[in-house]
């Protein structure tokens, strides 16, 4: 994982966070807590009930990777602690990622035994494992470059509920049968994660579109 991109990601999400409660680090929200019920709503994507047919939904199981990691983010901050350094310390557990599960084992239990770890981590430390979310990754097959793509989409659209009335209730989450969500992945096919001004355009984006559905 790129270490300028780790410390985008965090500036962005210390960003977001304050936008809901200006002195959240000091708060001690119970970041574990989202972690885990993630972890579940994952489960629900790839698939765990053997006594019906289910197919992996790959695209959602990846979009449930990244909330993870907007909450374990939040998990890392600390009161006092310098951002620059945060970086430096995920950086250095990224590269110590646990490998994904034995190969002889199918995709789907890999992903299962991945979100399990990381979950059962969570709750028993009260905290969260940049080692066990890489290995989390690796068994989705979700690359550090898709990672960041996802997540500062996923971030601008944060921001976007909130500035079009999510918290009071006047946002409108579906557009046009389906639900913004689908709206960002297409939009961040149209768009260059490179460019300076990704969040910007991604932004823009959004907007466009929610025009159409007002």
């Amino acid at each position: 994982m790129d270490r300028d991109a780790i410390l985008n990601m965090l500036r962005m999400q210390h960003r977001m966070n304050t936008r809901v409660h200006e002195n959240w680090i000091a708060q001690k929200f119970e970041w574990y807590r989202a972690t885990w019920i993630e972890c579940g709503e994952l489960m629900d994507h790839v698939g765990y009930k053997w006594w019906k047919k289910q197919t992996p939904d790959m695209e959602q199981v990846r979009l449930e990777v990244v909330d993870i990691w907007h909450f374990g983010m939040s998990a890392l901050f600390e009161p006092g602690i310098d951002i620059e350094v945060l970086a430096d310390h995920i950086h250095a557990d990224f590269a110590e990622a646990l490998p994904s599960q034995p190969a002889d084992q199918s995709a789907v239990t890999r992903i299962q035994r991945a979100t399990e770890s990381l979950a059962e981590d969570a709750l028993a430390s009260r905290g969260f494992s940049v080692p066990l979310f890489g290995a989390l990754m690796a068994a989705c097959e979700l690359s550090p470059e898709e990672l960041y793509r996802h997540y500062v989409g996923k971030n601008v659209l944060n921001f976007f509920r909130q500035d079009h009335g999510y918290q009071d209730g006047t946002y409108v989450k579906e557009w046009h049968g389906r639900e913004d969500n689908e709206h960002l992945s297409e939009l961040l096919d149209t768009l260059s994660p490179s460019a300076a001004d990704f969040p910007d355009q991604v932004y823009e984006a959004l907007s466009v579109r929610y025009r159409d559905v007002q």
